[in-house]
């Protein structure tokens, strides 16, 4: 494909423009300067610079009066479009300074994109309807790195993470839980401690996942080994495994309680209690505009909101 080059002036002749138009309106310098607030050479000064730049003779004298050239006249005729594009781009550019408005890219997991974050956007949509917030998945690491290349502009991730290269802020700490089926086999033991998970089938996250690490961790503290019958990248297919009968799991609570509650999982508080601790992450050198500081503000609303 041919490659087309263009440059654009250093200087956008605007003023220059500008007397020129009046020039040829008042039919003379000294009117023209008297309407600007300048000195006639001052306005003079700025034709000719018009000129030189266009490379044509814009303006010629009739006695005391002056008058456009051919190409003069061709020119004024553009002059109404110039200055409507220059207000409406002026309009743009500074509703971004008196409105949020703009694109946010945004990446999280998934349990806190399905369970977290829906009234987030939809408060964000009513507030701030020029506001568009493009979301993504991924576990930490990819959120992580997508954030540290800046083809994110934040994300909402598992923590710990450890980059000199980025600002974390802890927005909330999300209990583990386990889950089982109400009524049916496998069932859960009274006290829900790393040796009596570990002697049931395990349904877990996907190895690369922050959760996965944290229970794993967990459950070594407590003398087991983690062992899981079943790996998902999904909440919501382990969460149909146990439905199932299938085995038992350790889930955000967020994603078993409230509004999403099932009928069919008996959900149990682990012993010791187990949180995972969720945060924002943003580059150092990211500026903090008016849409990405929005969208920041919103999750951590409701990070405090989350019980």
């Amino acid at each position: 494909m041919q490659r087309i080059k263009f440059s654009l002036p250093s200087e956008l002749p605007l003023e220059p423009l500008r007397a020129f138009d009046l020039v040829v309106r008042e039919g003379t310098f000294s009117a023209a300067a008297e309407r600007l607030g300048l000195s006639q050479p001052a306005v003079s000064l700025q034709v000719r610079q018009l000129e030189r730049r266009l490379g044509v003779r814009l303006l010629e004298r009739v006695g005391r009066n002056v008058r456009p050239t051919a190409a003069g006249a061709e020119l004024l005729q553009h002059v109404p479009a110039i200055a409507a594009a220059l207000e409406a781009a002026l309009r743009a550019v500074g509703s971004h300074a008196s409105e949020v408005a703009g694109r946010v890219r945004l990446c999280t997991g998934l349990t806190a994109c399905l369970y977290l974050l829906p009234p987030v956007l939809h408060r964000l949509r009513a507030a701030h309807p020029r506001l568009e917030v493009v979301v993504s998945t991924g576990n930490t690491e990819q959120c992580q790195r997508g954030v540290e290349n800046n083809t994110l502009d934040l994300a909402l991730v598992t923590l710990p993470v450890t980059s000199r290269a980025l600002s974390v802020v802890e927005v909330l700490q999300d209990e583990l839980v386990a889950v089982g089926r109400v009524g049916g086999a496998p069932a859960l033991p009274v006290r829900c401690t790393p040796r009596a998970l570990a002697g049931l089938p395990l349904v877990a996250l996907d190895a690369m996942a922050t959760s996965r690490q944290i229970t794993d961790a967990w459950l070594r503290r407590g003398g087991a080994a983690p062992r899981p019958q079943m790996e998902f990248d999904s909440v919501e297919a382990i969460k149909a495994m146990v439905s199932a009968g299938l085995g038992v799991g350790i889930l955000p609570r967020m994603a078993v309680e409230g509004a999403d509650a099932s009928a069919e999982l008996d959900v149990r508080t682990l012993t010791p209690r187990l949180h995972r601790r969720m945060g924002l992450v943003l580059r150092h050198d990211k500026p903090l505009g008016r849409a990405l500081n929005a969208v920041v503000q919103a999750v951590l609303e409701a990070g405090r909101l989350t019980p």
